[in-house]
């Protein structure tokens, strides 16, 4: 639709490159249903436990392939190569890789991608990529956007209010025979249904009205995760927490959402309608400071009301955090920031939670030397279709566990974790320093790297020693008697690990990862 372009706004926006989380390369064809896909997993010698295997994925129900314009590669076998028009409609530019295309087409602005989307079926086709337009609204019009449709219809509604509501029917430009892995496996990401396989494994301990007692010396003592139920029941946030009722409490209030900031009014307008690769995850840590209704509405579970970090007052990091999100939105795989445990309430909704011991990193994920940086799949659904099956056969598995409203999952620290919202979710979500994990967090803040590692504070490189010194003037003794303790414990278990010994586990941490 070349002219819904000529009337964009003509200030054009120069970015800089960002760097960008690994993709995988897959193919996929359709099968007889429309709803299915068979995907084929290109795997690397690095993956031994994995071999190729063509795999079925379902798609969602308000999705279909056939309606699909980009198709992978994998079908073009069964065709003259010649009949992918992608080459053609890009002349001297056919000689770019997909993804290298996409990268250059990211330095233009709207008005030049609407002029381009007109040269050609193939520049059509990179120039309404959704991640160009997604980027141009978040970096153009920060949080101050009603989502319509698309990114690309939300662009243009925003930096031109005049122009006409978007046709609902068919679209005039037909395009057929375009191929390409790297553009449609966005799509494919965006439209997958979680694989019932994904759901089964439940291999976390849940446990009811456990005593604090048997928490500690059981779970957390053992550095081991727990799925707690029954401790929500008396919170206010689950009788009140609707998405009206939210939209009601905060009002004009923004929370932080990805890059930008969004009041709950945007943001659920954008959420109940987005279908894409990674939803923006509306993820606040100074939520109960903006509206502190919020913050009463809810209370500490009895298991983690010991959190040494409050000894600093205002000074302590970033500790705790509402999290919103659709459908297909989390995190990815990430050790929680500076050593410490987390406890995560579901109010609204459920997650799907795949944790990893300290001492195993998990397939697909490439954590840097130093710890400061970590390479993983784009996106949540990216890493299950191409690395969940990587550790069915291991001997060390992972943890998992679907979280439902009401439930708590405690993360201890060191733990990698993923999290994926398996439907509209609402929940809370808290780091803490007990007695069982102080020495970890005081060994992570003074690595040499602090100012690369720590985070969730401005004063990094200062937080050890502020945090040592408050300790020992609330608790003396107690750094000193955590430490001879933890040596006669390290005398007893000499290098044994989490699945040897179920001993503590004296590691770090990563920034999130959204």
């Amino acid at each position: 639709m070349p002219g819904a372009f000529r009337i964009l706004s003509t200030h054009n926006l120069s970015k800089s490159r960002k760097k960008k989380r690994r993709r995988r390369p897959i193919s996929a064809t359709n099968s007889a249903s429309p709803n299915t896909v068979t995907v084929e997993i290109k795997t690397n010698a690095y993956e031994e436990e994995e071999e190729e295997a063509d795999v079925g994925f379902d798609l969602k129900t308000s999705s279909c392939s056939q309606s699909h314009i980009i198709q992978p590669l994998g079908n073009l076998l069964l065709f003259d190569p010649s009949n992918n028009i992608r080459n053609p409609g890009l002349g001297n530019l056919q000689i770019l890789s997909d993804e290298f295309l996409v990268d250059i087409l990211g330095l233009l602005g709207g008005r030049d991608l609407g002029i381009l989307s007109s040269v050609s079926k193939s520049l059509y086709v990179f120039s309404t990529h959704e991640p160009l337009w997604r980027n141009l609204v978040l970096e153009e019009l920060k949080g101050e956007f009603l989502f319509y449709k698309s990114w690309r219809f939300t662009y243009i509604s925003s930096v031109n209010p005049c122009f006409p509501p978007f046709s609902t029917g068919p679209s005039t430009l037909c395009i057929r025979n375009f191929y390409s892995d790297y553009l449609f496996q966005s799509w494919l990401c965006a439209n997958l249904e979680m694989k019932p396989e994904w759901l089964q494994r439940d291999n976390i301990e849940r446990r009811r009205r456990l005593s604090l007692e048997e928490f500690v010396n059981c779970f957390e003592e053992l550095n081991k995760p727990v799925l707690l139920e029954g401790c929500l029941e008396q919170w206010p946030a689950m009788e009140k927490w609707s998405k009206d009722r939210l939209v009601q409490i905060c009002g004009d209030v923004k929370f932080a959402a990805g890059p930008v900031e969004m009041t709950m009014e945007k943001y659920f307008r954008y959420s109940d309608i987005v279908k894409e690769e990674r939803p923006l995850y509306l993820f606040d840590s100074k939520f109960a400071e903006k509206i502190t209704e919020l913050g009463t509405d809810y209370d500490v579970p009895v298991y983690f009301k010991e959190d040494l970090f409050s000894v600093l007052g205002k000074g302590r990091p970033d500790y705790r955090w509402i999290i919103i999100g659709p459908a297909g939105s989390g995190s990815s795989f990430h050790v929680d920031p500076n050593s410490t445990s987390a406890w995560n309430a579901v109010i609204r909704g459920s997650k799907k939670w795949v944790l990893f011991p300290p001492e195993i990193v998990p397939p697909g994920v490439h954590p840097s030397p130093d710890g400061s940086e970590v390479a993983c799949p784009v996106s949540i659904m990216e890493w299950f279709m191409n690395f969940y099956g990587a550790s069915r056969n291991w001997k060390k598995r992972p943890i998992e566990c679907v979280c439902k409203a009401g439930e708590v999952v405690f993360v201890p620290n060191g733990w990698w974790h993923l999290v994926i919202n398996l439907e509209d979710s609402i929940a809370i979500t808290q780091n803490y320093v007990s007695r069982r994990n102080l020495l970890n967090v005081l060994d992570f803040l003074k690595r040499p790297n602090a100012n690369e590692l720590v985070s969730g504070t401005k004063d990094r490189v200062n937080l050890h020693d502020k945090f040592r010194a408050a300790i020992e003037a609330a608790l003396p003794g107690t750094i000193d008697q955590l430490a001879a303790k933890a040596k006669e414990k390290m005398a007893q278990n000499k290098q044994l690990n989490f699945w040897e010994s179920v001993a503590d586990a004296n590691t770090g941490g990563f920034k999130f990862s959204f």
